[in-house]
């Protein structure tokens, strides 16, 4: 196989006679396996690199070797991370002007393609590479971010790397792995009205808890996730990490390829065909076997909330907090005394009567443009009882919203509108939660000081976090959604 070949998506030469039944991984890793070692590890081909402000450890690792970018044409750089969300025209840190100006000299150096701060194109990472058409189905894809497992969502093998490993693929576009273990997560029937992505994920991580996936690439399946709009699956195949699992994916369908279709990376025309032509094989055979399947309804799924530190810490927001003296595991009790210590709350206690201190929405979990509209059409002719924040997954998904009038509703409501990037997901670049504040967040982690020292995370859907920002506590939002589209 050349990288031409594998760059296309196209599945590798192994045939489902000499190879027997594979599932969609399966068919991913026979067509990228370079060689392989006695011991299992197999050397495979990297046809996406995407590389952000954080990278410049790996850039000097290449630098300190006299080494080259063995493939720039296959590695982007996107502004992401740290870039302020306001104030850009003067970077007051100067700590992060010089990670922002160190990513375009490097890219420069190496003449790889940035969407840098200015850059119309710019955003986070795993809204970026879905929108311009640069995540097609059968790729591998990395970057050194955990939450490049959101690119599964289009049928890719899509995982986050170290430093050391970023190195590695910048000059020799390949990288040692183990192959993981197969599991599928299927969810079928038809969920309630207000119940989405971020329910679905939430519920499968409370399912089967933070290490429940752990060495596996979980495939997620059933008629409730074909439902999904491309939004919807990225939201659940950005959060698979969550659960352990090495990566998430879902087999291309139709909606994969209309969303592809006329991106600006994408292929065209004969080329588009044939890669549809190609992505139809990459389903998993109807009679592959998987390690582990897990079958979830998803009529039973109500809105979820998370009340503990970790995101299996979650339940429906008809809930009340556990009670660790329940608990007939020690360390699990000391665990949740621990995280309900930090979150400030009590056994017993209902969800709904939680109060929050602020909103966030945003992130590569749910920034997109069907996001924002989820939680506009919350918001809309309501008021914020709390203040908030709301950036917009990229660039041109804020120019978007404008176009629909969708900040006009954010603002309308109290809320504060910024510019696109990683933003108070990460608490690092100017935009945190205050310490011993509670935040309703539709992020991907709730961990102790994620959005910022001290800082209390409730993870939850867009239109949930429009709820409680109405409200000013957890709230289900279902009976807010009656009578509007």
């Amino acid at each position: 196989m050349t990288a031409a070949t594998m760059t296309a998506g196209t599945p590798g030469s192994v045939s489902r006679s000499e190879a027997g039944p594979r599932t969609l991984f399966d068919k991913l890793w026979d067509a990228h396996v370079v060689v392989e070692r006695p011991s299992g590890d197999a050397l495979i081909w990297i046809d996406r690199h995407f590389v952000h402000e954080g990278s410049f450890h790996a850039f000097a690792q290449v630098a300190g070797r006299n080494g080259v970018v063995a493939e720039p044409g296959l590695t982007f750089g996107i502004a992401d991370h740290y870039v302020p969300t306001r104030g850009r025209d003067h970077i007051a840190n100067p700590e992060i002007a010089r990670m922002i100006d160190d990513l375009e000299a490097n890219t420069a150096r190496h003449d790889v393609t940035l969407f840098g701060l200015n850059d119309p194109r710019q955003g986070i990472v795993h809204v970026v590479g879905p929108e311009q058409g640069l995540t097609l189905p059968g790729l591998t894809m990395v970057c050194g971010d955990s939450h490049t497992s959101t690119h599964g969502a289009f049928g890719a093998y899509a995982f986050g790397i170290g430093a050391s490993e970023v190195a590695h693929v910048l000059m020799t576009q390949t990288l040692w792995q183990k192959k993981p273990r197969r599991m599928r997560i299927s969810i079928d029937g038809t969920p309630a009205p207000g119940v989405g992505a971020k329910d679905f994920i939430l519920s499968i991580i409370a399912k089967i808890g933070a290490d429940g996936a752990r060495g596996h690439a979980v495939e997620y399946a059933g008629e409730a996730v074909r439902a999904l709009s491309m939004a919807g699956r990225m939201t659940m195949c950005n959060m698979s990490i969550e659960a352990g699992a090495r990566c998430g994916l879902i087999a291309p369908d139709e909606t994969t390829f209309r969303w592809i279709a006329g991106k600006p990376y994408a292929p065209k025309g004969a080329a588009l065909e044939a890669g549809i032509g190609a992505w139809r094989e990459l389903p998993s055979d109807a009679d592959a076997v998987f390690d582990h399947e897990i079958r979830i309804d998803a009529g039973a799924i109500a809105p979820i909330v998370t009340w503990g530190t970790s995101p299996e810490d979650a339940l429906p927001i008809g809930a009340s907090v556990p009670d660790p003296a329940a608990l007939a595991d020690d360390g699990r009790a000391a665990a949740m005394r621990d995280a309900l210590a930090y979150m400030g709350l009590r056994p017993g206690q209902k969800l709904s009567e939680i109060a929050v201190d602020r909103v966030f929405i945003g992130s590569c979990t749910n920034a997109r443009i069907e996001d924002l509209r989820a939680a506009a059409s919350v918001l809309a002719g309501r008021k914020a009882r709390v203040p908030g924040l709301v950036s917009p997954g990229s660039s041109q998904v804020k120019r978007q919203a404008e176009e629909e009038g969708l900040d006009r509703i954010f603002i309308a409501a109290g809320l504060e509108w910024v510019e696109s990037g990683c933003s108070m997901c990460v608490g690092m670049n100017g935009d945190s939660v205050p310490s011993g504040e509670r935040c309703a967040s539709t992020t991907n982690r709730n961990f102790r000081g994620r959005q910022g020292p001290g800082a209390r995370t409730h993870l939850m859907s867009p239109a949930m976090v429009a709820a409680a920002a109405v409200t000013g506590h957890l709230t289900d939002v279902r009976p807010m959604l009656e009578g509007r589209s």
